[in-house]
């Protein structure tokens, strides 16, 4: 069940790479889109029948009235926040991982937050800064305040994809937007549902063009591999 936190509007023409601005409007255009496009922070509830688990948490306090109304939007689907007992995050940057907490409080109490070494290992060091863009940067400080919480309350748990998180769900490794990017392959009755984040920003240009990057990306070059490797699963 997809369930929403918000939108944001991103201008496409300033965040877009390896494009063309001809190229880019003429890819918008197709979808009657401008350079304005409003995007969706979505996350998903698995219920297994014994557990319920969260892919993502939205942006929590992170970008304002933007983002942040998955709780209440759980709630209006029946859902009560401290009934979900896992929580898998398909990487850390803020709209993805900062609803795991609100003023300093967890948001998901009786739920372990699951994600890859590789993305705690980057966005918890702040020494490597110099790793990312400048305009990343805010990140570092973000994931602090979003995960510190988790991991005071011993509920912070890392794997390295690829692996095997629960029976029917496998972390693949999706590397590029960020280090620690996982695809989560949901497997039940013979049929396959692949849950990820980011993995796409722009549907309209980068379905058909999956060359094209966004500057959201630590590695632009892997970001193109994942999403030319994803496209084809």
């Amino acid at each position: 069940t997809a369930v929403s936190d918000g939108t944001v509007t991103i201008p496409t023409d300033k965040l877009l790479t390896r494009i063309t601005p001809q190229a880019l409007n003429a890819r918008l255009a197709d979808d009657a889109l401008t350079s304005q496009v409003e995007t969706s922070i979505n996350t998903y509830v698995i219920n297994t029948g014994d557990r319920l688990i969260l892919v993502d948490t939205g942006a929590g306090p992170l970008m304002g009235d933007a983002g942040g109304h998955l709780p209440e939007n759980l709630r209006a689907a029946g859902i009560d926040p401290a009934q979900i007992d896992t929580v898998l995050l398909t990487h850390v940057h803020g709209d993805h991982s900062g609803g795991v907490q609100r003023d300093g409080k967890l948001a998901f109490p009786n739920a372990t937050v699951r994600v890859d070494q590789r993305d705690v290992d980057l966005w918890l060091n702040p020494a490597r800064k110099n790793e990312v863009e400048e305009s990343q940067r805010h990140t570092f400080a973000e994931s602090e305040r979003s995960l510190r919480p988790v991991i005071d309350a011993g509920k912070l748990g890392t794997f390295r994809a690829p692996t095997q998180i629960m029976p029917g769900i496998e972390a693949l490794p999706a590397p590029g937007h960020t280090p620690g990017s996982v695809i989560y392959k949901v497997s039940r009755g013979g049929e396959t549902l692949l849950l990820w984040g980011d993995i796409i920003h722009v549907k309209a240009v980068q379905m058909p063009q999956p060359q094209v990057a966004i500057h959201f990306d630590v590695n632009q070059d892997g970001a193109v591999a994942t999403r030319e490797k994803t496209l084809k699963m």
